[in-house]
């Protein structure tokens, strides 16, 4: 064998084998499916603690009154979400989005501060690819963005002009609400709060790769990138929060953990950095990753109505 042929082969295993890693990771972290892998250690502290809260809230949902509502995206999938009207009559209306491989119930901690402390009225959809919501894969937030249009516009067309909006998000909800801020977004969306999201969806999996992988971004995450250009149509790098708060005009509060290591504490300063709109930031001391409504729920509650009630008054 001569060494021109020896090092094509070599170079088909690699490529073959950049390929077939490019198709798993899709899969794990792109591809509608169960992501076992972030179960995590259910006997730890924090685990326990978030059982006994989703236990909590879903017996405050089960003594709540909410309809099942339905939209077509823009690119045709049924999206689904949970509205619940306010026990008062009123034109406030808060969409709390939900995280990476999660559904719209998981709001429900924040929907009690909206709809019991603020006594808005409240959505919370299924994301693409989530819940009872059509679609073969996750968005990270940026095709969401144009799903969230729609729903802004089904809620002005059910309840008119007047309506006023909040946009609310948590970790892969966060980056999600940020990616819709730089949309031309109608004047009836007054405020966005983005809680533990992430720069961009490159710097996300790019951090991932090394935390969970040991792995460097190049080449896999480009090559990875690829397959969900072909898959799902869209790129790791055109998916930025960076770039649309930068166009924003909705204020915005941005929430973050003093110890969030998985979407790291450190993403939240270009992104505040970057907003040219009225803005806040909050770093909760002691808080991991979408913590921080646990660690300092009282503080939580009062730094959302502070700035909620800043821009949409009593």
């Amino acid at each position: 064998m001569n060494i021109v042929v020896g090092v094509t082969i070599i170079a088909l295993v690699i490529g073959m084998g950049i390929v077939a890693a490019s198709l798993y990771f899709y899969k794990l972290a792109v591809k509608r499916s169960s992501k076992s892998f972030l179960s995590g250690d259910p006997d730890t502290e924090i685990a326990k603690e978030w059982k006994r809260h989703a236990e909590e809230n879903q017996q405050w949902l089960s003594r709540q009154s909410y309809e099942d509502v339905e939209i077509q995206s823009y690119d045709g999938l049924k999206l689904h979400g949970y509205y619940m009207a306010a026990k008062q009559p009123t034109n406030k209306l808060a969409i709390l989005v939900h995280g990476y491989s999660g559904q719209g119930r998981d709001m429900v901690s924040y929907a009690s501060i909206y709809y019991d402390s603020l006594g808005y009225n409240v959505l919370m959809p299924d994301n693409r690819g989530h819940g009872l919501s059509e679609g073969h894969y996750i968005g990270f937030g940026w095709h969401d963005r144009k799903d969230y249009l729609k729903w802004i516009e089904y809620l002005i067309t059910r309840f008119g002009n007047e309506v006023e909006l909040v946009l609310h998000g948590v970790s892969m909800g966060g980056a999600t609400v940020l990616m819709t801020s730089g949309e031309d977004l109608p004047e009836q969306v007054k405020v966005i709060v983005a809680d533990c999201a992430y720069t961009s969806v490159y710097d996300q999996l790019t951090y991932q790769l090394k935390q969970m992988f040991r792995l460097p971004s190049f080449p896999l995450l480009s090559t990875t990138s690829l397959v969900c250009r072909l898959r799902a149509g869209y790129s790791f790098k055109e998916a930025t929060a960076l770039k649309q708060v930068e166009r924003a005009k909705t204020p915005i509060l941005f929430i973050h953990g003093e110890e969030d290591t998985f979407v790291p504490t450190q993403m939240v300063y270009p992104l505040h950095a970057r907003c040219k709109s009225d803005k806040e930031l909050w770093i909760v001391p002691k808080a991991a990753h979408g913590a921080s409504i646990l660690v300092d729920y009282d503080g939580y509650v009062e730094k959302v109505k502070n700035f909620v009630n800043r821009y949409i008054p009593v």
